[in-house]
């Protein structure tokens, strides 16, 4: 997306904020507009400030992350939001998987995965932690048994399928998958539609954990 991206951070954890924030402030295209310091105050924080990107941390008091994150995706449909979670927390990611979250990242991560973060869900991508991908991965397994493997389940796109759905799950947005593939963003979106139905997910969450357990993300 062109011009600053404008954040809304909430964790109810002072110093996990200005950690957050100071990673944030070593690009210059991101701009922290609001804190909050529980879900009630983030959702009201995001309805004032209408940011790009609202992350949130999981668990906290009064709403939680995932409630809030569902209540600001009814409210502000433009506003992609993004979990910060824990290993401690995994029955939190696998719920979050149909929440509508655009991405998932660890706290204890590469800051650089981080502005990637924001940077790819604010350009309408999904993001992933590698290894919080990883661990979603492991901890759906079973319930993974019960439908097709993965690779059988791609199996039956076209080549450019594939290609747009490995894109998907490296978090770019359908801009740069067009810029990559030499396609029009309308075409892209005509791709992912016949992708999403095929492969029966819901959103670009749950298409990129599948791209990553079908080994398409490279």
């Amino acid at each position: 997306m062109s011009g600053t991206i404008r954040v809304l951070l909430a964790d109810d954890e002072a110093m996990i904020r200005a950690g957050v924030r100071a990673i944030l402030a070593t690009d210059p295209g991101i701009e922290v507009v609001a804190e909050a310091g529980d879900g009630a105050a983030a959702v009201e924080a995001a309805r004032a400030h209408r940011p790009d990107v609202a992350l949130l941390d999981i668990r906290m008091p009064r709403l939680d992350g995932l409630a809030a994150a569902a209540e600001i995706g009814r409210l502000l449909p433009g506003t992609a939001t993004v979990l910060l979670t824990t290993f401690g927390e995994d029955e939190y990611v696998v719920r979050a998987l149909g929440a509508g979250a655009a991405g998932f990242l660890l706290k204890s991560g590469d800051p650089r995965e981080l502005i990637a973060g924001v940077r790819a869900v604010a350009g309408g991508g999904a993001y992933l932690s590698p290894r919080v991908a990883r661990r979603v991965i492991e901890l759906t397994g079973a319930r993974m048994a019960r439908v097709p493997a993965a690779r059988d389940r791609t199996a039956g796109l076209t080549g450019r399928e594939r290609e747009v759905l490995g894109l998907v799950g490296a978090g770019l947005s359908n801009a740069e998958i067009a810029r990559r593939l030499f396609l029009t963003e309308g075409t892209v979106k005509s791709y992912l539609t016949s992708i999403f139905t095929r492969l029966e997910v819901r959103n670009r969450v749950q298409a990129a954990i599948l791209a990553y357990e079908a080994g398409l993300t490279g």
